[in-house]
């Protein structure tokens, strides 16, 4: 196997702990431990600020035309003139917000920080197979977040064509304001992105790959490196469909092409553009859209698998079940992109074939859900914050999961179309499942990361906010959905179209949904005090806290460069093995021989 060659380079040479200075170990480091912690920190930056544009745009929606000083303070008197937020702003901060959700960091965030971090230390190698890409991944997510955060701050203001950044409101710069600078500095900035997410995931392929230690064969792998393997091969297939999205728009905003605008007219004049369409631009980013569900969900999905097993002091349920989801999933991901727009007109016949494709991939979700069911029935629980939160993520995964059946069949989906049923479908069973995921990897590996424990009463404060705020948020805006109002408008209370009980719902429902929000919100401070305490006066953390049978707790607490410092363990056993029958302890480390007369893997 080309893995042991590696090693025998990388062993000879690896291990020897040498001081580096403050530059080379924090800021051009080629150590994947250090760049998944500088991929965190970036995208906890890059959430706080998501988070606080949707505090800003949910205060104009419960309270609309209303003077608040916290929009003043925020916006200013260019974009919240007298504390009455602009029209054009609002659409800008519900762009930038999502964008900042999805990519930076539900994508980098995720992926960036535990792949990064997991990856070697799971599989039992010095490093990634190539620092130096890894390193300028990281420059390239970092340039492309400060590039969507500058663009906050120029004159005309951000991208104002919602995340999506449909033509022509996005292909012509003189159709408002939000459609000149503001979006080029979006499409740079994806373009950076993109560049950023293929390298990481091409670099996490050969890894997985190539750098496995003796002994670990795939079907021996944690659950967490299949969800990031299967993560990673998703982003190299459609990434660049998005890419190829964002050229052509560019080429229609700067070289007069005409690939997604026909027979237009702006203001008086009738535009030249003729041919293109924009149902073009669609196919191309929801062919990226669509998998970038799962690129997001699955780490969160893997990070769940092991902590529940973890915690709940049992093998997994189904192991191989489990591997087979994830495949399932990643290969249904691609067909499925066509329930985005069942309204565009398209065959009804097509159609059918996107709700079949859809209904189906419920099929290997569902066998995830039960499967983490079925681990933790029974189990001897600890209910660490961790623990909670991927229970938090279960919860998240049935419940949003269930509106997108009907979201996935065309005939039920034109009534909800575009409503906030959507909105609230995707919050829950993306946004919050892999959030919650995120808040499980960074309560249950920051002694991995840092060498301290995170403060578990405030774990467990944090996580009952957030569950009971994001729901809180998130369910009332079904009924905001099924009461006929479309997402994105700025003004609920100025529509003659609703009848009055129905208006007056409304009203009320965003006003709770934004106390809700406001709550939630709070709830972060107490995870943001708690990890940035932590890093520096939390206990100090043992080698393996939370007994744990992976090869990342056989490391030693103290970061060295090339993670062991003699040789690299050999691995003889799946990384299951809990409360096994006749065994001393209720582990067994995937680096302990087999005894005499043991059965082997499951």
């Amino acid at each position: 196997m080309a893995a042991h060659e590696a090693h025998a380079h990388h062993d000879a040479h690896g291990h020897h702990h040498h001081e580096e200075g403050f530059i080379s170990k924090y800021i051009f480091s080629q150590d994947h431990k250090m760049i998944g912690k500088q991929f965190l920190m970036t995208a906890v930056f890059m959430g706080v600020v998501a988070m606080l544009l949707s505090i800003l745009f949910r205060i104009q929606l419960a309270w609309p035309g209303e003077e608040s000083d916290f929009l003043s303070f925020f916006l200013g008197e260019t974009w919240a003139p007298g504390g009455v937020m602009k029209e054009s702003m609002y659409l800008g901060l519900v762009t930038i917000h999502g964008t900042i959700m999805v990519f930076f960091l539900l994508t980098g965030g995720l992926s960036g920080t535990f792949s990064n971090l997991l990856i070697p230390l799971q599989i039992g190698a010095r490093d990634m197979a190539s620092g130096f890409l890894n390193m300028l991944s990281y420059w390239m997510f970092l340039i492309s977040s400060l590039i969507m955060l500058a663009s906050l701050f120029i004159e005309t203001g951000p991208a104002s064509s919602g995340w999506t950044i449909y033509p022509p409101l996005s292909a012509l710069p003189q159709a408002i304001e939000g459609s000149g600078l503001g979006m080029t500095m979006w499409l740079v900035s994806m373009t950076i992105f993109i560049a950023s997410s293929l390298l990481g995931s091409l670099n996490y392929i050969v890894t997985i790959f190539n750098l496995r230690t003796k002994g670990m064969k795939m079907t021996r792998l944690p659950l967490t490196i299949w969800a990031f393997f299967i993560t990673a091969i998703l982003g190299v297939l459609s990434f660049p469909v998005l890419l190829s999205a964002a050229l052509l728009l560019m080429m229609d905003r700067l070289a007069g092409t005409s690939f997604y605008l026909s027979d237009i007219i702006v203001g008086s004049e009738m535009l030249e553009n003729h041919g293109g369409s924009p149902l073009l631009y669609q196919h191309l980013f929801w062919f990226l859209g669509h998998p970038e569900v799962y690129i997001v969900l699955l780490p969160a999905l893997g990070l769940t698998s092991e902590i529940i097993s973890t915690n709940s002091r049992k093998p997994i349920f189904g192991y191989r079940a489990m591997i087979g989801s994830i495949l399932a999933i990643g290969f249904l991901s691609f067909i499925v992109w066509g329930h985005h727009m069942f309204i565009t007109g398209m065959n009804p016949f097509i159609g059918s074939v996107f709700v079949f494709t859809t209904l189906l991939i419920a099929i290997p979700s569902a066998v995830k859900v039960f499967n983490y069911i079925t681990t933790i029935w029974r189990g001897s629980n600890i209910y660490t914050p961790a623990m909670l939160f991927s229970v938090g993520l279960v919860s998240t995964f049935i419940t949003g999961g269930v509106t997108g059946i009907i979201l996935a069949d065309s005939a039920l989906d034109i009534a909800v179309h575009d409503t906030y049923f959507v909105v609230a479908h995707f919050h829950i069973v993306m946004g919050m499942s892999a959030v919650f995921g995120m808040f499980a990897g960074v309560y249950h590996w920051f002694p991995k990361m840092y060498g301290r424990m995170l403060n578990t009463r405030l774990g467990y404060a944090h996580f009952w906010v957030t569950i009971v705020g994001a729901y809180g948020v998130f369910f009332p805006m079904h009924f905001v959905g099924l009461a006929g109002a479309p997402r994105r408008y700025y003004d609920y209370s100025v529509y003659g179209d609703f009848d009055k009980p129905t208006q007056d719902m409304i009203m009320d429902l965003n006003v709770i949904i934004t106390v809700f929000a406001i709550i939630a919100a709070f709830g972060q401070l107490i995870f943001l005090f708690n990890f940035f305490y932590s890093i520096y006066r939390g206990p100090k953390a043992v080698q393996n806290p939370w007994r744990s049978n992976t090869l990342e707790w056989t490391t030693p607490v103290v970061h060295i460069h090339g993670n062991w410092p003699g040789a690299i363990p050999e691995v003889h056993r799946w990384p299951y093995d809990y409360s096994k029958p006749g065994a001393e302890e209720d582990f067994i480390s995937q680096v302990v021989p087999l005894a005499e007369g043991e059965e082997g893997d499951h």
